[in-house]
């Protein structure tokens, strides 16, 4: 059967990633969520809601890859160093515990919650947020508590969203050799996330709600929506975007939920890459089935299919970051996460009838070409094809001295945006 991963695919994995592909995080210290003072000037704080079914360990890191047949809460603050001293999608980890504020990513606070604690925090915080906007970021493959954590609040720092920032993470025990187990602990999952999103959809002080999932995160983000729609006969109206990012998800599932969810669903933005190395791995070990993370949306029967069901598309081949592999573009980028950030701050889906995610990364890219003052400079940062017709003709105003032939060339894409190349 296609889902049967053999003992030989896990081994094709952890081979092909250890062989350089994949900076794993075994040089990083145990108890960097042990919180420490921070008094440094110019750092920054996430303060975030933890949701996990992670088993709870005594030991620094709070929370393991094991599974537990209960949901926990926590409240975490992040400390993130000035800006001056970081540079945009990156984690900055200490080389030692406690870090250093000054230049690492530090915890502030972190409490164990009860359930009735968590909704308090919640209730509290959601009030206080500009639209009421809820984000919830679900993480992927190969990550430790820890790991999620940060790159949580890295996104969010970067996105500069308005939002109160919720973080779902499911057991994985970080660990290339676990990958049949990250796996199954999606399934063992969905439940859980399905409940925390029903219950914040519910929740009459909120607004709208963000979905963010990556990579094998995607899997269970999209069965607890498969669930929820199932259950009430709909996605709950207030879960408004749901942003997929280098989904590990076979292409033919990725259909049939489409076809199982019903017409009244959320705004779904997808970000692909084909130049991820971990999906192509991940192709192998499932029997060659293309995973959705890394299909070219330009050709059949991809682009019908995306159109069919309203899917926005966000190609990010030819974005290039300090990110090995190509599965986590979305957050390395300062493009792509500042873009997803406008998205959320305005309360707009990512195509909206008057500007898309293309004119963000176009502003970005085309302010810098500026400083080179060329057209042809303005070309090499921001060779974007867009979605909806009104950044199509953004674009053309800005590419308006080299011709229209050229501008529609650039902007031949009709439902993909893709993302610009790096300089």
């Amino acid at each position: 059967m296609r889902s049967d991963v053999s003992r030989r695919g896990v081994r094709v994995v952890a081979g092909a990633l250890l062989l350089g592909l994949l900076s794993g995080c075994s040089g990083r210290p145990a108890g960097v969520l042990i919180p420490i003072v921070d008094d440094t000037p110019g750092t920054s704080r996430v303060d975030m809601v933890v949701a996990t079914v992670r088993e709870r360990t005594d030991g620094p890191d709070v929370f393991s890859g094991e599974r537990s047949s209960i949901s926990s809460f926590a409240e975490i603050e992040v400390s993130i160093p000035p800006d001056s001293a970081r540079k945009v999608g990156d984690v900055q980890w200490p080389r030692s515990v406690p870090g250093n504020p000054a230049t690492d990513f530090v915890t502030t606070r972190l409490d164990a919650l009860t359930q009735d604690q968590a909704i308090k925090w919640f209730h509290e915080r959601i009030r206080r947020t500009p639209n009421r906007q809820a984000l919830v970021f679900v993480h992927g493959f190969n990550q430790r508590f820890d790991d999620a954590v940060f790159r949580f609040a890295q996104i969010v720092h970067d996105s500069n969203a308005p939002v109160t920032p919720v973080l779902f993470t499911w057991p994985s025990r970080g660990s290339l050799l676990a990958y049949g187990y990250d796996r199954e602990s999606t399934s063992v999952s969905r439940d859980a996330l399905e409940r925390l999103l029903t219950f914040m959809a519910k929740d009459p002080n909120v607004g709208e709600i963000s979905i963010l999932a990556h990579s094998m995160g995607n899997v269970v983000t999209l069965e607890a929506l498969r669930q929820m729609a199932i259950r009430n006969g709909r996605i709950l109206p207030k879960i408004k975007y749901v942003m997929l990012a280098a989904p590990d998800v076979d292409v033919d599932v990725f259909a049939s939920f489409f076809n199982e969810i019903g017409s009244e669903r959320p705004a779904f933005t997808l970000f692909v890459s084909q130049d991820d190395k971990a999906l192509a791995v991940s192709k192998r070990v499932w029997g060659d089935i293309p995973r959705v993370g890394q299909v070219d949306p330009e050709k059949e029967p991809y682009r019908s299919e995306f159109e069919r069901n309203k899917i926005n598309v966000i190609d990010l081949t030819k974005l290039k970051t300090d990110d090995a592999l190509a599965h986590g573009k979305f957050a390395a980028s300062p493009q792509v996460v500042q873009a997803i950030g406008s998205r959320l701050a305005e309360g707009q889906t990512m195509t909206d009838s008057r500007v898309g995610v293309g004119e963000h990364i176009i502003k970005m890219t085309s302010d810098a070409a500026a400083t080179v003052g060329t057209a042809a400079g303005l070309v090499i940062a921001a060779p974007v094809a867009v979605v909806d017709e009104n950044t199509r003709t953004h674009y053309r105003e800005h590419v308006s001295g080299l011709g229209e032939t050229m501008a529609d060339t650039a902007t031949s894409g009709r439902n993909v945006v893709t993302a610009p190349a790096a300089r």
